[in-house]
Parts: structure tokens; C-alpha cells; sequence
């Protein structure tokens, strides 16, 4: 493994991930491996496949260039221009409660949101 090159891609993620606002676990989820897969990844203990790196570009908005140290985009960090927002729904206590609902059997889904409806109304 070229150490170099790994902990490059790892520095890069951080930063574009941190910018998006997000937790190394919504990225692990985005890209559908394990959270603590991610974070190694993120330390420079490991490079991802090829696959990996195709959905790491595509959920944290970086190009191939940035993750790999090639653009100037990776040197300063800079937020990529024309770059959305983040929505309301993108705030990390929102996504971590999502996390926590989506295993929920139907029930005790529609359960919570006559709680969270109720909470509002107050």
C-alpha cells in the first residue's frame, strides 16, 4: 500500500466531509461500507478500491483530481464553486435521527411522528 497516497486521500475526505457538515458515519453509509471502514480510510490506513472512490467523489462533491492531491482544490480546501447548500434536512442531528428510525417496524414509526407532532405543537 503506498502510505503516501492513502493518507493524501484520507486528509482530502476529512476535509470535503467536514465541509459538507457531515459524520464519518453518513459517509459510510453513503457509500455503503462500515463506519469504521471509513474511518480507517479517512486515517490513511487503507485506499479504497476503485468503486469506493467513484462514490466517495460523487457524495462528498469532490472530483478524483481533489481526493487524490492533483487540483489546487485539494491545497486549499476551498468549497467547490456553485456548491448547494446544506438543507435543513441535511443537519447532523436530523441525518443521526434518521439513522436511528429507518430499522423501525411501521408502527412504531407512525408512533414517533404523532410524538414529534406533538412536541411541534407546543
Amino acid at each position: 500500500m503506498d502510505k503516501k497516497l492513502a493518507t493524501t486521500i484520507g486528509a482530502a475526505a476529512r476535509v470535503a466531509r467536514t465541509r459538507l457538515e457531515l459524520t464519518q458515519a453518513d459517509v459510510a453509509e453513503r457509500i455503503d461500507v462500515a463506519t469504521e471502514v471509513y474511518g480507517r480510510l479517512e486515517r490513511g490506513g487503507m485506499l479504497p478500491s476503485v468503486h469506493t472512490l467513484l462514490k466517495l467523489c460523487h457524495e462528498l462533491h469532490v472530483s478524483a483530481d481533489e481526493l487524490l492531491g492533483l487540483s489546487a482544490n485539494a491545497v486549499n480546501g476551498g468549497a467547490r464553486p456553485g456548491e448547494p447548500p446544506t438543507s435543513p434536512q441535511e443537519r447532523p442531528e436530523v441525518r443521526r435521527l434518521l439513522r436511528t428510525v429507518r430499522p423501525l417496524e411501521p408502527a412504531k414509526v407512525k408512533l414517533l411522528g404523532l410524538v414529534a407532532n406533538a412536541l411541534n405543537r407546543r
